[in-house]
């Protein structure tokens, strides 16, 4: 295993990465929410949102939490991927397979994670239990997390993109953007309420709802994140 590149510390890699990441999350914002299909389900969302946030234990556990995701996101992304990107020229095939390999790693550890700690037994638990308060999620839970396992959550996409790297070689500053892409506002559709049950959303509503038996109490199944793929697998699908 080839790591010299290890000790490249690739600016231009991390300005490109900033380059795609922030307009595609942007742009895809803005026209998708044009879709009056999409707009209405915005709409239904802050109705949800409006109430919660008007709790007194909302905003300032949302506060903490996006701080511990800020905090761990800075350390990955300006310490450790600099190291790891490369803005070089690679094969099409190359980038999918590092995008679908951190994807699909990441999904495996976290529904370890989220099955045998946080709806395990002792301090993991509680610490997800927050989460749990949410028996009718909507946009907002997304948000609101204990910090502790807003930090877990990240720090393991974190290490899963370095593990990724260190086995298939540099990853493209373009890929790890769609990658980031992808994870991120996944776990936020995750929690929306979302009603329309037709093509071309069959998918998403089938996913939200998935996530909606999950939090129904803490004994529901559905532990992993991106696809049903672990809990069809291992016998957790509910």
């Amino acid at each position: 295993m080839n790591i010299e590149w290890l000790s490249h510390y690739d600016w231009l890699a991390l300005l490109i990465f900033f380059g795609v990441l922030i307009p595609t999350t942007m742009i895809s914002k803005r026209l998708l929410f044009k879709l009056p299909a999409l707009k209405a389900m915005v709409d239904l969302n802050k109705e949800h949102d409006r109430p919660k946030l008007a709790k007194d234990k909302y905003p300032p556990m949302i506060k903490s939490s996006q701080k511990a995701g800020l905090y761990t996101n800075v350390f990955f992304i300006f310490l450790v991927f600099p190291f790891l990107l490369t803005t070089q020229s690679q094969p099409i095939w190359k980038g999918l397979i590092d995008i679908v390999l951190i994807l699909f790693i990441y999904d495996f550890f976290y529904y370890l994670m989220h099955r045998f700690l946080f709806h395990g037994k002792g301090y993991f638990r509680r610490v997800h239990g927050i989460h749990h308060q949410a028996r009718n999620p909507s946009r907002v839970d997304a948000l609101y997390v204990h910090p502790v396992e807003t930090f877990m959550g990240v720090a393991l996409f974190g290490l899963t993109i370095t593990g990724v790297s260190l086995l298939t070689g540099q990853i493209h500053a373009i890929a790890l953007a769609i990658t980031y892409v992808i994870y991120t506002q996944q776990n936020i559709v995750n929690h929306v309420q979302f009603t329309v049950d037709k093509f071309p959303y069959k998918t998403v509503n089938y996913l939200t709802t998935k996530h909606a038996i999950h939090h129904e109490n803490m004994h529901k199944g559905n532990y992993a994140s991106l696809s049903p793929l672990f809990d069809f697998m291992f016998g957790t699908l509910d």
